[in-house]
């Protein structure tokens, strides 16, 4: 195989995390390399974090390496064709140390995954699963709508703006599908038997069907209808799976499965999920519309505390569901604020620390990935472990998101066309009805202010005198230049997310 940057740094992360003995699955979403490790204790996570390309680690259910949008696509085949390549060389050797290394760390393991599998985390993860793989169809199609809207606003290329709105919308009219497949592939039931019975939610025959005295429309329930009738399709599944005779079980299941679940569907949840949606979006609208700059100033201030606690992935379906409606989600824009509340506080911190070299690294090395809306290396190498500046980061994420409420309210509303990016890379996705310049600039507006009091606010009020003098006599510890500092040197660990201390998310050198 041919050497390339990425397989290079896949050569470097394997025997940091342990070597391929100690890897059980892989995976990535957007900007993390996902492994599934036996033995915790066997990562090095001090250079991993000091490798160039990682911006970050976080542990979770998983060990998360933070390599950023792009790259990780690219390292993680690579990763896998090592992992791969190394337990064909050694298969038998590889077998005893797997079950030596399943053995020695079951227990943490165990510990571990009852400290984060509570049932609300789980559910939310599990929700998320389902939609993070359509995130790059999003994106991609989300900006080809926006290059047609600029086309067809401008007169140019009349011919292909028809092309392009096929190719924009195709993958939306029929998202109800991907998602109920991913949805009974994520709950344990046959997929294509998940995505069967959530295309009649867009089917267009539904038009001819009428229940109650209520005439049902193509797409009515949308997302929330087809992870339902999905869902509703795996308990069916499971259902006949358990009393079908094995002989019959290849013609009944299936058939049961999608007759059952369809019909619900078509006479009961596509009612109830249209209601659900339709909620949603008005209420969206209605908050944005009157509470304006309140509503803004509490969605932006508390979006780093939902990230920090995952949370956040129980608004994916609820921006999924408005960008279905409506072309755009208008919550994104003002959650991507919590970024820029972030950046101000990271660059308020490089000033205010001048004698913290492993602090200022971190910072160097992560801000880039900041600007463009990925905040887990700032939050979790530099901010929360800090303490106060992560308060006041989340306060610069309550202005930038205020100043954009505040727009909303006064007439000039706007969303974006996709989920996943943020910060920089959300301007090819804007959407609003003010025009592309007007939106453009208000959102410009909210990143600056943002970026303005996150700095402040923590130039002034991220740190006591007691602190600073601390932190600033740290130079001969933890400056990466200094020849007398030691390869393990790390600042004492500060409480994790999860409660309890964590030295792969609480140490403060990167």
């Amino acid at each position: 195989m041919a050497d390339t940057p990425h397989r290079a740094t896949a050569e470097a992360l394997l025997p940091l995390l342990g070597g391929a003995a100690n890897i059980t699955a892989v995976a990535h979403c957007m900007t993390r390399l996902r492994i599934t490790l036996h033995d915790r204790s066997l990562v090095r996570d001090e250079a991993l974090r000091a490798l160039p390309a990682v911006l970050g680690v976080v542990e979770d259910d998983t060990y998360q390496v933070v390599l950023g949008p792009g790259t990780v696509a690219r390292v993680t085949p690579e990763f896998e064709a090592l992992v791969a390549e190394a337990r064909a060389a050694d298969d038998t050797p590889h077998q005893a140390t797997a079950e030596q290394l399943a053995d020695r760390g079951a227990a943490l393991k165990a510990a571990r995954k009852a400290r984060n599998a509570t049932p609300l985390k789980l559910l939310l993860r599990r929700i998320a699963n389902v939609f993070v793989p359509l995130i790059p169809a999003l994106i991609g199609c989300g900006i080809i709508a926006g290059l047609n809207g600029v086309l067809a606003n401008s007169g140019l290329l009349p011919d292909v703006v028809p092309a392009l709105a096929a190719i924009a919308s195709g993958f939306m009219s029929l998202i109800a599908v991907f998602v109920g497949y991913n949805t009974a592939k994520e709950f344990g039931g046959t997929p294509v038997l998940g995505g069967a019975v959530a295309a009649v939610i867009v089917f267009p025959g539904v038009a001819k069907i009428t229940a109650f005295g209520l005439s049902l429309s193509p797409g009515q329930g949308g997302v929330l209808g087809a992870l339902a009738a999905a869902l509703l399709a795996v308990r069916v599944e499971k259902w006949c799976r358990r009393r079908v005779p094995e002989a019959l079980d290849v013609l009944l299941t299936p058939t049961l499965t999608v007759l059952v679940s369809g019909l619900v569907t078509l006479f009961g949840l596509m009612y109830v999920a249209g209601e659900v949606s339709t909620a949603i979006g008005t209420a969206a609208d209605r908050l944005l519309s009157t509470g304006g700059a309140l509503a803004g100033l509490v969605l932006g201030g508390l979006f780093l505390p939902l990230v920090m606690l995952g949370l956040h992935q129980a608004l994916i379906p609820i921006h999924t569901t408005l960008i279905e409606q409506q072309g755009h989600t208008v919550l994104l824009p003002i959650l991507a604020m919590a970024g820029a509340g972030q950046v101000g506080a990271a660059v308020a911190i490089w000033f205010r620390l001048p004698h913290h070299g492993s602090i200022r690294s971190t910072i160097k090395s992560a801000l880039p990935a900041g600007f463009l809306g990925i905040g887990e290396p700032l939050i979790y190498g530099v901010s929360l472990p800090l303490g106060r500046p992560f308060v006041t980061a989340c306060a610069g994420g309550a202005a930038g998101g205020a100043f954009i409420g505040l727009f909303h309210q006064l007439g000039a509303p706007f969303g974006a066309t996709a989920i996943g990016p943020s910060g920089w890379a959300l301007f090819p996705l804007l959407d609003g009805t003010a025009g592309p310049v007007t939106t453009v600039a208000i959102y410009a507006g909210g990143l600056l202010t943002g970026y303005l009091v996150g700095f402040l606010a923590t130039y002034f009020f991220g740190f006591t005198n007691e602190a600073l003098t601390e932190l600033n006599t740290l130079d001969t510890l933890d400056t990466p230049d200094s020849p007398d500092t030691p390869d393990t040197a790390e600042a004492p660990a500060v409480p994790s997310a999860e409660g309890t201390a964590s030295p792969a998310a609480n140490r403060v050198d990167a």
